[in-house]
């Protein structure tokens, strides 16, 4: 990942202005012959308006006419190091580095470019020591050299430092939404939930009108399933801002988790008012339809969240099952169809694909699709035992017979596959072999004889079949 100091907000607020006089005078001498002189310090803030915009071929042109004008430059040097780190030219930007640094060793600069160049190349402890160096040779606190720290730190796992550091970065800025995010990411990868909720709740005493700490308090309290809490938490977030979307959508979250569905669907909708409409909250209106079953709406929204992004797999998957649970086979084919569109690799999507042709009868198609995901990696007993009943359906008896050996790999002793085989068997016109594996099944699990009398009628109301069972049964 390229990654690029991010310097103080408030250094170049003026470069920020794209009409400023110096940036318009250096783009006029791009466009023409002309040679124009800019001092040092123009150049600098030049450059570093470019690559802060992200706009790097400029920024390697103004480097390259700037160490023409001023050939001794430490601070131009310095961004032409910056520019290599970048660049991922990290042999050039270490000799370039070392040449500052013999002129200059008390430059914090040179530091950081450093360190950042040794955080590129992984070596995070290594960076860590020099820019706390950086943070020695600096004159005032440096906020953003403290988040890289807590940064590297983040790199190392070492969540319990990072946080040390993102909080001192909220000492010097209380404001800093930044920082503010990365302490909480650090609390959620330790699973220290209850940690965050006081730390958020001090944050809050300082800064009580912070939207941010509300909602991040309110979803804290939802980790530990305290969602009445949580609503509170984000009622107080949206009284400071009313068009704060995220706490709007952990909102609707926290209603759904307590089955206030309806509630849910307003705070989801209200979101889609607010700004413009996401796949993901048509998706969650769905979801909350659906669970008041209220099918027609569900797909509705399902439908809409389908057009806002087509190749979302979670509204094809939805709209697939919600068609299969309605007996709507033909659309389930179609919906699943568009899933493997999506995604051709996924064996979930195939499964799903199988189960609608095998409910149309369209048992070739399914025999392939269960196959594939096979091939996927599916190895789930439902996969074997759906493929060994669509080969059944076929009247290839053989192919059914294979795949329960496959199936015994990895299920040992289960009875769904011993009173297939036994069906399987009898149709062959195997009888011992059909025998064996009844017997077998009837052992390990004598409730699940329902399975052998729905798939093989025929052999189950046999009077030779009736007979033998007969038999084994007054044996006890």
């Amino acid at each position: 990942m390229n990654c690029i100091f991010i310097r103080n907000k408030l250094v170049d607020l003026y470069y920020e202005d794209q009409n400023n006089p110096s940036l318009k005078r250096f783009e006029k001498m791009l466009r023409t012959d002309n040679v124009y002189f800019f001092d040092s310090t123009e150049f600098e803030r030049i450059i570093k308006y470019y690559i802060d915009s992200g706009k790097i071929n400029l920024a390697k042109k103004a480097i390259s006419l700037s160490l023409q004008q001023h050939p001794d430059a430490n601070g131009l040097r310095l961004l032409k190091a910056e520019l290599f780190i970048w660049e991922e030219k990290y042999a050039e930007a270490s000799q370039l580095l070392d040449e500052v640094k013999a002129i200059e060793p008390t430059n914090e600069e040179v530091y950081i470019q450093k360190a950042l160049l040794l955080s590129k190349q992984k070596k995070h402890n290594k960076a860590i020591s020099l820019f706390i160096k950086a943070l020695e040779l600096s004159e005032e606190d440096n906020i953003d050299v403290l988040s890289l720290i807590g940064m590297e730190y983040l790199f190392l796992e070492d969540f319990e430092k990072a946080i040390v550091f993102f909080k001192n970065c909220l000492d010097i800025d209380i404001n800093d939404y930044t920082n503010l995010y990365n302490v909480i990411y650090c609390y959620d990868m330790l699973e220290q939930q209850n940690n965050a909720i006081d730390f958020l709740k001090l944050h809050i005493e300082k800064e009580p009108f912070s939207e941010i700490a509300w909602q991040q308090l309110g979803r804290q309290y939802a980790l530990i399933d305290n969602h009445q809490e949580s609503l509170k938490a984000f009622d107080y977030a949206l009284l400071i801002d009313e068009q704060f979307i995220g706490a709007y959508i952990e909102k609707a979250k926290a209603l759904e988790e307590l089955g206030r569905y309806n509630e849910a669907i307003e705070n989801y909708l209200l979101t889609t008012e607010l700004e413009d409409p996401t796949a993901y909250a048509y998706l969650k209106i769905g979801n909350n339809y659906e669970k008041l079953n209220n099918s027609e709406k569900a797909k509705i929204y399902y439908l809409k969240s389908n057009e806002e992004d087509p190749f979302l797999d979670k509204p094809l998957i939805a709209l697939t099952k919600l068609c299969y649970n309605r007996e709507e086979y033909q659309k389930a084919l179609f919906y699943s169809n568009k899933l493997l569109e999506v995604n051709e690799e996924n064996a979930d999507y195939w499964y799903i694909y199988a189960k609608s042709n095998l409910k149309i009868a369209f048992f070739e198609e399914a025999a392939k699709a269960f196959q594939k995901c096979m091939d996927l990696g599916d190895t789930s007993l439902n996969t074997f035992l759906s493929l060994t009943d669509t080969f059944f359906y076929l009247g290839d008896y053989k192919e059914a017979v294979k795949v329960l050996f496959k199936a015994e790999v990895y299920f040992h002793r289960h009875a769904d596959i011993d009173y297939r085989l036994s069906g399987l068997y009898f149709s062959l016109g195997s009888d011992n072999l059909g025998k064996k594996h009844i017997l077998k099944a009837l052992a390990i699990d004598p409730k699940k004889y329902k399975v052998f009398q729905s798939l093989f009628p025929t052999i189950h109301n046999s009077l030779r079949f009736k007979d033998f069972l007969n038999n084994y049964k007054n044996s006890f």
